[in-house]
């Protein structure tokens, strides 16, 4: 996992919502695209960066794509920015 990755998969607000809506727990891809008015290929975009950020993790059920938030990921990056916050001290 890259920081960087993580930082830029954060900087959208669709993203930083899809999140949001995982900490409620896991949501398949139909049930998180019902919260956007977004078509699905661009929702398909916004997951795959968090996938590709390790922000989110997939698991196949049947037909249905079902995604769960990487709160270790999310910690991780926070602990990096906040090292670099001491650094600067």
């Amino acid at each position: 996992m890259g920081i960087n990755a993580v930082f830029e998969a954060l900087s959208h607000p669709v993203r930083r919502k899809v999140l949001a809506l995982l900490k409620a727990g896991p949501m398949s891809a139909g049930d998180l695209a019902g919260h956007f008015d977004l078509s699905k290929p661009t929702l398909s975009v916004h997951f795959n960066k968090l996938k590709q950020a390790e922000l989110v993790v997939v698991e196949r059920q049947g037909t249905s794509l079902i995604y769960h938030l990487s709160a270790s990921i999310l910690e991780e990056a926070l602990a990096g920015l906040l090292s670099l916050k001491d650094q600067d001290q």
